[in-house]
């Protein structure tokens, strides 16, 4: 199997809208595409003030088209099993608005659009952890993908041999927050509040999130946990479970112990990305608002300009916007292998 030839492609810049507002501000500022979720439980932002009502993604999607920009539509959650009802809807909705392409993950629904909408293009989701080219192949061979949002656990060596053999376009985070459980099926928020990120959608909901003022400490709980702790008038991170602070073992120090709270940043590796055959770049963030849009779309868009034109990509600060205030290259560059 011969792979296709990404090299001489531009690579595509893929911005979060978690609203319409956002929608228009990453339009405005330079998205190739804008990636999107109806509101409810059949994407995996499913939360409070976020998502597109049907009027609002037709309406969204009208101006992104008027801007010659596309719009992907993520239903990339899990349905319940007797109860596919929700995620029909949401693929023949999409497809009826005119969307460019869904993101899928489960196979149940990958077989169901393709059967019933052939004609709407097919994305996998990072959801289903596809990161072999067996796996890849597998869906695109039953499903028709023809493109992979890659996890965020290979090196730029491995997507480049990836690429190598297979003939799906690759689509790979570039800026935001790092999901270190699996990819968003992690078990541990559903465990703790009963509310799966997998079939709800909702990763740490805001109603099952208390901060107890302790005099000399805010105390930040989950579902009745102990997530972490903050000394009076420090920041308070937001209580998710794979970026708290826990004491084990005999050790009375707390430490982060799966991952500290910091944010994707590859701005600077973008030539190594296009030179490993990477088609599209994914910007995490539906749930941040329409400055963090605007700043972060701009700021890659020139930068994608610049390797489009040859150019060593100009790598704005952007750590003011960044989880903690801190960047890191994630699993990118695996400096401990």
């Amino acid at each position: 199997m011969n792979a296709i030839d990404r090299k001489v492609q531009p690579m595509e810049l893929v911005c979060p809208a978690g609203t319409p507002a956002a929608l228009r501000t990453a339009v405005d500022a330079g998205a190739d595409s804008v990636y999107v979720g109806f509101r409810d439980e059949t994407n995996a932002r499913n939360f409070p003030g976020l998502n597109f009502s049907r009027p609002e993604l037709e309406a969204g999607i009208a101006y992104a088209h008027a801007k010659g920009a596309k719009v992907l539509v993520a239903i990339n959650t899990y349905p319940r099993a007797g109860d596919m009802g929700p995620w029909h809807r949401a693929v023949a909705d999409a497809a009826a608005l005119g969307a460019d392409a869904v993101i899928l993950a489960d196979m149940g629904l990958c077989a169901h659009t393709a059967e019933h909408h052939p004609e709407l293009r097919r994305h996998l989701s990072v959801q289903a952890s596809a990161s072999n080219p067996a796996a890849i192949r597998f869906y695109q061979a039953a499903f028709g993908v023809k493109r992979v949002v890659l996890p965020r656990v290979l090196t730029v060596d491995q997507i480049r041999a990836l690429n190598r053999e297979i003939e799906v376009e690759t689509e790979v985070f570039v800026f935001g927050g790092l999901c270190t459980m699996a990819e968003g099926r992690c078990v541990l928020s559903g465990y703790v509040t009963g509310i799966s990120p997998n079939k709800d959608g909702a990763c740490s909901p805001a109603s099952h999130v208390r901060y107890e003022d302790q005099g000399d400490k805010l105390v930040a709980r989950l579902g009745g946990m102990c997530v972490d702790q903050f000394p009076t008038g420090s920041p308070a991170g937001y209580p998710t479970l794979c970026k708290g602070r826990y004491v084990t073992g005999n050790d009375d120090k707390a430490a982060y112990l799966f991952e500290e709270p910091t944010s994707l940043s590859m701005i600077e590796h973008l030539p190594a990305l296009q030179a490993a055959g990477v088609r599209a770049l994914k910007i995490e963030g539906r749930q941040r608002g329409r400055a963090y849009v605007g700043r972060v779309v701009q700021a890659f868009r020139e930068a994608v300009d610049d390797v489009a034109a040859g150019l060593p990509p100009n790598a704005r600060d952007l750590m003011a916007l960044a989880e903690g205030g801190r960047g890191t290259e994630g699993a990118y560059r695996k400096a401990w292998q």
